[in-house]
């Protein structure tokens, strides 16, 4: 049987709460980035999404709150249809190709056209290349993945889940791009869902 999360969005966001959704080839990482980025973990073996899994983390960054309701949708082409019921009306995106696969950087930019005549026009979306920690193994060259991004208006930049390298700062930045959420001069940010145990590394940008 399969599970499946349904989701209506408005496209208001109140209260600096804001639906937001990853995007991707199976195996590119997503859940993985969310997992590292809320809860601070990183798990070497981890089951494919099944139509999608729901996360949430607050940003405290200075005066200003963001709380961000994250969908991360599965990869495999059978659960494709089911995408749009994330996306439209998320107020940011994120879309992840794996370095060291290129078949996962083209499967990227055809989600990256699919948001351009489907999604938000509003939205605020990231193109992240993961698997940085891979460098031996690339095969999609950080040039190639910065020029596609300037033609399109997205913000782009490698992480890595497993190394946490970036991880915060994908979500950060996409915080600060959002239209609601102005943070003061020289913004820190600070994890405000992460369990204790993750503290150490739960703050960034500062």
């Amino acid at each position: 049987m399969i599970n499946v999360f349904y989701l209506i969005i408005e496209t208001r966001f109140s209260d600096n709460q804001f639906p937001f959704v990853l995007l991707g080839d199976v195996g590119a990482g997503k859940s993985s980035l969310v997992l590292r980025f809320v809860k601070g973990q990183f798990l070497e073996f981890q089951e494919s999404t099944i139509g999608a899994a729901f996360f949430s983390q607050t940003l405290a960054m200075n005066d200003t709150t963001v709380k961000f309701e994250i969908w991360d949708t599965a990869g495999q082409e059978r659960y494709h249809s089911l995408a749009p019921m994330y996306y439209r009306g998320a107020a940011a995106a994120i879309i992840v190709y794996d370095i060291t696969n290129s078949v996962s950087f083209t499967r990227a930019k055809k989600w990256v056209q699919e948001l351009q005549v489907q999604g938000n026009p509003g939205m605020v979306v990231a193109l992240a290349g993961n698997k940085a920690d891979l460098l031996e193994q690339r095969r999609v060259n950080t040039e190639e993945g910065q020029a596609y991004a300037q033609e399109n208006g997205l913000f782009f930049i490698e992480t890595s889940a497993k190394t946490a390298t970036n991880v915060n700062e994908i979500f950060y930045e996409i915080a600060k791009r959002l239209p609601s959420v102005q943070p003061l001069p020289n913004p820190g940010m600070v994890l405000v869902d992460r369990p204790a145990h993750g503290a150490a590394s739960a703050t960034c940008c500062s």
